[in-house]
């Protein structure tokens, strides 16, 4: 599985949200600032060719449809970003965020509270 660019980052959470549909839904899906039609598309052509996305013709239209999970994306990627930059170390991680002031005292708790709750 390759590691997605921005871009393809940015389509894929429209595609996760939509589910199946078609270019112009995904466009829907996106946050400002929106991408040009065309360049969504091409996107879209190229997460396919990673293995991405499926693509079904449905009378003149491609439907597309995630080939893998959100969840699936977020766990491969992120340890890779904690094995790289944190000594594989989420303890390291978390200390990065709260020096960069990224992580406040409360947001701290809720995730000790998340933790005791899966004891």
């Amino acid at each position: 599985m390759k590691k997605l660019t921005p871009r393809e980052e940015q389509a894929m959470q429209a595609i996760w949200k939509t589910g199946e549909g078609i270019v112009k839904s995904f466009l829907e899906n996106m946050e400002e600032p929106l991408p040009p039609y065309t360049t969504l598309a091409s996107t879209v052509k190229n997460l396919e060719k990673k293995g991405y996305i499926s693509s079904r013709l449905v009378g003149n239209a491609y439907l597309y449809k995630p080939l893998i999970s959100e969840e699936t994306y977020k766990n491969k990627f992120m340890s890779g970003m904690v094995k790289s930059y944190f000594s594989n170390s989420y303890k390291e991680m978390v200390s990065f965020f709260i020096k960069q002031k990224k992580l406040t005292a409360s947001e701290l708790q809720e995730i000790l509270d998340m933790i005791e709750k899966q004891k």
